[in-house]
């Protein structure tokens, strides 16, 4: 056989290859499993059903052990009120005992009152009601009891009442009061005094615990409480002290989310033992703010109380020196005429030196940049200012810059009058 023939038959054999695949495609293969072109077998009706007939089994006594307890109950029958003789269902006590609030209230509520002020308007010589606040007896001596309250109750009053918890009205006379502060103390007669509150120690008081609130709110509500918790112990909050619109004080107060309404300051903030903790001052009115409001830590006010008793006012410490802040003036004239460093960004400067002042005698000068007081830093007045009012011990330390050098001195400071401290 030559190669030709072998060539040929090689064709016939492809061509045949060919025709068999075609027909595999079209028709099926001859050649494949049994298992692929067998057609399942139909299952019968009880093999169907014998798998519904076991859930539905299994779901009635799961059913009926779950609802079993409850149908096996018996009815049981709503019986006739308990009513009096004219009809009316019979009232019943509580079991309820005092809790620590109740008690707490009970002891300091008597030692809470309703301070009345009275001031001339227009050409009338009769003084009518110009406000109305709270206040708190917190000292009896002799034939005198003593009250707690703010300056902006009495601010104004040409004549001062105050209304106890039974009730009575006693004329109060003012001892002095404090703006910084806002403090006062008015005196009255012993004899018709209920109770002295007890004075605890705010230093005590922690975040989260429990106080509550005693006064008058609005004018109307004598002897109201509401309660809260100590939002924050000691938290600074900037007033106007001398009502010119602008802030000059960082006051230290509580912060608590017991209501604090007009007609509440003065009153008495108390822990759950019923021992004074706070004097109500005040609190942030704003449609969008709820909740915050403000008392003078007792520790802060019971000194302060008592220089107004035995005084009248409260020493405040002064420097003796005009203050305008850093941030007032442009950063050119700082640099060129203060010759301030750039980096420095807060501070007040002094503008002018009271001849003999605390200031003076310690050697600083107009155009000092004063930066820190007692190793704080001062950003403003009003820092210098709140460092000064709580200064005890007499010196603070002040760190100021001159011609761009930083110089730290020591300041033996006054009262605002020039007397030594």
């Amino acid at each position: 056989m030559d190669r030709h023939d072998q060539s040929n038959e090689r064709d016939q054999l492809h061509e045949s290859e060919q025709q068999k695949d075609w027909l595999d495609t079209e028709l099926g293969s001859s050649n494949r499993e049994e298992t692929m072109v067998r057609t399942q077998t139909k299952p019968s009706f009880v093999s169907r059903m014998f798998p519904g007939l076991v859930g539905g089994v299994i779901g009635a006594l799961l059913t009926g052990a779950i609802a079993y307890p409850f149908i096996d109950q018996p009815a049981t029958s709503v019986s006739d009120t308990n009513v009096t003789s004219q009809g009316t269902p019979v009232q019943t006590s509580s079991n309820v005992s005092d809790s620590s609030v109740t008690n707490a209230v009970a002891t300091a509520q008597p030692a809470v009152v309703t301070v009345n002020n009275f001031a001339q308007s227009g050409f009338s010589s009769e003084a009518v009601e110009a406000g109305v606040g709270s206040g708190v007896i917190y000292k009896k001596e002799g034939d005198s009891a003593f009250i707690a309250t703010n300056h902006h109750v009495v601010n104004g009053a040409d004549k001062l009442t105050v209304t106890f918890n039974d009730g009575t009205t006693a004329e109060a006379t003012l001892m002095g009061s404090d703006a910084t502060y806002d403090l006062a103390v008015l005196k009255v007669d012993a004899d018709k005094v209920p109770a002295v509150i007890s004075i605890g120690k705010s230093s005590e008081l922690k975040p989260g615990q429990t106080v509550i609130a005693i006064g008058n709110p609005l004018g109307q509500f004598e002897n109201s409480v509401t309660r809260g918790v100590v939002s924050s112990t000691s938290r600074l909050v900037p007033v106007d002290t001398d009502e010119n619109g602008q802030a000059d004080f960082n006051a230290e107060v509580i912060q608590t989310d017991a209501a604090i309404n007009p007609g509440n300051s003065g009153g008495a903030l108390i822990n759950e033992e019923g021992q004074l903790v706070g004097i109500n001052s005040m609190k942030i009115a704003t449609a969008e703010v709820e909740g915050v409001g403000f008392s003078i830590p007792v520790d802060i006010a019971l000194p302060l109380i008592n220089q107004i008793e035995q005084t009248g006012e409260v020493n405040h410490p002064s420097l003796g020196v005009s203050l305008r802040d850093v941030s007032e003036f442009p950063q050119g004239y700082l640099t060129e005429q203060i010759n301030l460093p750039e980096s420095v960004t807060g501070g007040t400067i002094i503008v002018e030196v009271q001849q003999n002042s605390s200031a003076a005698k310690a050697g600083l000068k107009a155009r000092d940049v004063i930066v820190k007081i007692n190793d704080k830093d001062v950003s403003s007045f009003i820092d210098l200012r709140s460092e000064l009012i709580r200064d005890t011990d007499g010196t603070v330390d002040i760190e100021y810059i001159r011609d761009g050098k930083t110089e730290t001195v020591q300041v033996e400071i006054q009262n605002a009058n020039g007397s030594a401290l």
